[in-house]
C-alpha cells in the first residue's frame, strides 16, 4: 500500500537526518513534535533546516517532525497533545479556537498564503469576478471559496472535491482547482501545459501560514516555546539563503520530489516575498491588524462559533530573542 511505503520510507529517512544533526548538548533534550500539514516538501523547508543543522538541539530540544496529509486534522492533533507544535493556516486557527481548542499561533511561516487557483492559458477567467458559471476543484467548505462568493457577488460557481492530483486539470482544458503557486504550475508546465494562476490574498483575503502551538504550552512551558520559535525562525532564514542540504534530504523523506521541483518551489517562495518581504529578520512577525481583519472577514461570514478577539488565536511574545543576560 503506498500509505504504508511512504511511512517506511519517512522512518528510514528521518532516522538518517537524525544521525546527520550537529553536535548537541549532553543529554537532557526535550522531546517535541512539530505536526506538518503535508507531505514533506520545500514549503516546510526551514524546519528541516532547523533540524539538520542542529539548531533544535542547540536550544536543548529533540524535535520530530511528523509528515501530515489530507486526512490529517493538525489543530487536533495538537489539542490533544498528540503533538507539541503544527503548521496551518491564521484562518484555521482562528476557527478553531473560536470552536473551544485553547490554540495559539506563534509565529508566520510565511507571510502571505500561496493558495490560489490554477486555470488553463486559453481560458476565458483572467480575475475572480469572471468565475460566474464554472466550477473550482477545491477543498469543500474552503473559507477562501465563501469569501470570493460574496466579495464578488457570485451567483452560479461551485465546489467539486479536490483530487490532490493535476491528470483531470491536463485532460480537461475547462478545468479550474485550487493549488499552491509554488507547486503545481511547475508539475502542469513540466507535463506541456501553460496555465496562469490567481492569488487568493490578492482579493483581500489573506491568511498568514502559520505554526501553533497549545496555549498549556505556553502558559507551562514558555521557554521551549520561545526555543523552538527561534531556532525554527533560524532555520528559515537559512534555508533561504541556501536551500541545497534540505533539498537533498528531502528527497529521501518525499520521493516525488525531484530537485528541478524544489528548486522551482524555492524560487517561488524568494521571488513572492513569501517567507519574507525584503529583511530577513522580518520571518514570522505578524500584523495584528491584519490578525483583526481575518477575524472581522470569518465573523461576517458566519464561521466562527463564538466571538472572539483576534488575540485570542495568536501571541507575539516569542517573535524576539532574549536580550542578552
Amino acid at each position: 500500500m503506498p500509505g504504508l511505503c511512504f511511512a517506511a520510507l519517512w522512518i528510514t529517512a528521518v532516522a538518517c537526518l537524525t544521525s546527520c544533526r550537529s553536535s548537541s548538548p549532553a543529554g537532557g533534550l526535550i522531546p517535541v513534535v512539530l505536526q506538518t500539514d503535508w507531505y514533506p516538501q520545500p514549503e516546510h523547508g526551514g524546519f528541516y533546516e532547523a533540524l539538520l543543522k542542529g539548531y533544535y538541539r542547540q536550544e536543548g530540544l529533540d524535535v520530530t517532525i511528523k509528515p501530515g496529509g489530507p486526512y490529517i486534522s493538525v489543530e487536533q492533533q495538537v489539542s490533544v497533545g498528540a503533538a507539541q507544535f503544527g503548521l496551518s493556516s491564521s484562518d484555521r486557527v482562528m476557527k478553531a479556537v473560536a470552536g473551544g481548542q485553547e490554540l495559539l499561533a506563534v509565529a508566520a511561516t510565511m507571510q502571505q498564503d500561496p493558495q490560489a487557483i490554477m486555470v488553463h492559458a486559453s481560458s476565458p477567467v483572467h480575475s475572480f469576478g469572471d468565475l460566474e458559471g464554472h466550477t473550482i476543484a477545491a477543498n469543500i467548505g474552503a473559507t477562501w471559496f465563501a469569501y470570493i462568493v460574496r466579495r464578488f457577488n457570485l451567483k452560479d460557481v461551485h465546489e467539486a472535491p479536490a483530487t490532490y492530483s493535476i491528470a483531470n486539470f491536463l485532460k480537461d482544458p475547462q478545468y479550474i482547482q485550487q493549488i499552491f503557486v509554488t507547486s503545481e504550475p511547475y508539475l502542469t508546465r513540466r507535463a506541456g501545459v501553460e496555465v496562469r494562476t490567481l492569488l487568493i490574498s490578492d482579493t483581500g483575503y489573506a491568511p498568514y501560514r502559520v505554526f501553533f502551538t497549545s496555549r498549556g504550552m505556553v502558559t507551562e512551558h514558555p521557554e521551549v516555546v520561545r526555543k523552538f520559535v527561534q531556532a525554527s525562525l533560524r532555520g528559515w532564514r537559512d534555508y533561504m539563503a541556501d536551500p541545497a542540504e534540505v533539498h537533498r534530504a528531502l528527497v529521501k523523506l518525499n520521493p516525488e520530489l525531484d530537485p528541478a521541483q524544489m528548486q522551482f518551489t524555492w524560487a517561488a517562495l524568494r521571488d513572492g516575498h513569501f517567507i519574507y518581504r525584503d529583511d530577513p529578520a522580518q520571518a514570522g512577525s505578524f500584523d495584528p491588524a491584519r490578525w483583526t481583519t481575518m477575524r472581522d472577514q470569518l465573523a461576517s461570514l458566519h464561521l466562527l462559533q463564538r466571538p472572539i478577539e483576534a488575540t485570542a488565536a495568536y501571541t507575539t511574545q516569542f517573535l524576539s530573542a532574549p536580550a542578552p543576560q
